[in-house]
């Protein structure tokens, strides 16, 4: 089974709020004032982006980071179902009340 990496859930969820913009690389890169070619690799899974880099990001692309963060944790629940692994033991946490 292939191991999950946030890394790529993260640029997934980044290159589907861009592309769904009708937005470019090159656009957002210069808006989030990252170089063209790290976006890139973020959105491809291949590089970890920085928290503060990650905000740029968003603030370029006018999302929340919680709504990245959603999608995320969507996508992840996903690939955990997909992967068959077993939840019911996660199910069975308590879940910390909202702050």
């Amino acid at each position: 089974m292939k191991p999950l990496l946030v890394r790529e859930l993260l640029g997934e969820a980044l290159r589907e709020h861009r592309m769904g913009q009708g937005r470019t690389l090159r656009d957002v890169s210069l808006s989030a004032r990252v170089s063209l070619g790290y976006l890139s690799e973020v959105e491809r899974g291949q590089k970890e982006a920085s928290s503060e880099l990650l905000f740029s990001i968003c603030e370029a692309l006018h999302v929340p980071m919680s709504e990245i963060f959603r999608r995320v944790s969507e996508k992840l629940l996903v690939a955990e179902i997909e992967n068959g692994e077993d939840l019911g033991a996660q199910r069975n946490r308590q879940v910390p009340a909202a702050l």
